[in-house]
């Protein structure tokens, strides 16, 4: 039978031979089931919420008449959720043979895994969101034309030379380009910000503790 986490700690962190005393052993117990359980349901908790906003977003987005913007964020958000879900089921398969301390370990650079392909994702999902805002827009029904249309027509009666290209003024094809290159660019620092934002107390509880623990170990 597998042994569930508690069983794990209850052997302690250390190896049989190590010198710790009983009571500096159980705390360190306590506060490790503490730190992985509040990251596993934050983790959980974090994946439905995104789930529940791409659905709500996708609703409403059709009845304010841009289901453009709808569909490609429901999209992009569906493949992020399923990608993290995948990520949340290799923890789980983690061996639970080892000592605590290791499990600890192997916990720890289940998260370095995690942030680091949501790092990579992130330089895409930026820049995909900021576009299907875009799109959404621009293919909004306006009064049977095109919001998009109807502002480059009315750009255009102000200033009749502006250059176009495919019907769109350059200089917005430029700052499309920038904006999105930006974002890609900057995506993975955004990412931790966020990161830091939802999980940053409990990662550096994560890492006080093992570094607590190799002090002990050495």
């Amino acid at each position: 039978m597998e042994k569930s986490i508690e069983n794990i700690w209850k052997e302690g962190f250390l190896k049989n031979d190590a010198l710790v005393a009983p009571k500096v052993n159980s705390l360190y117990t306590r506060k490790s089931i503490h730190i992985i359980d509040k990251f596993k349901r934050m983790f959980r908790i974090n994946l439905a919420a995104i789930v529940i906003g791409a659905f709500v977003f996708l609703i409403l987005s059709w009845f304010a008449g841009i289901p453009v913007m709808g569909a490609i964020f429901f999209v992009t958000l569906a493949v992020l959720v399923i990608i993290n879900k995948r990520l949340l089921n290799g923890l789980e398969k983690i061996d639970k043979g080892v000592t605590s301390y290791e499990y600890l370990k192997a916990f720890n650079q289940w998260i370095k895994k995690q942030v680091a392909v949501n790092k990579k994702i992130s330089s895409f999902v930026y820049p995909i969101i900021f576009m299907s805002l875009v799109l959404g827009f621009w293919f909004k029904d306006a009064e049977g034309i095109l919001l998009g249309e109807r502002l480059v027509d009315k750009l255009l009666l102000k200033f009749p030379d502006t250059p176009l290209m495919l019907g769109i003024p350059v200089t917005g094809i430029i700052g499309l380009v920038l904006v999105t290159g930006l974002l890609a660019f900057f995506g993975g620092k955004i990412y931790q910000w966020d990161l830091n934002l939802v999980y940053g107390k409990v990662l550096k509880k994560l890492d006080e503790l093992l570094a607590d623990l190799d002090r002990l170990r050495s």
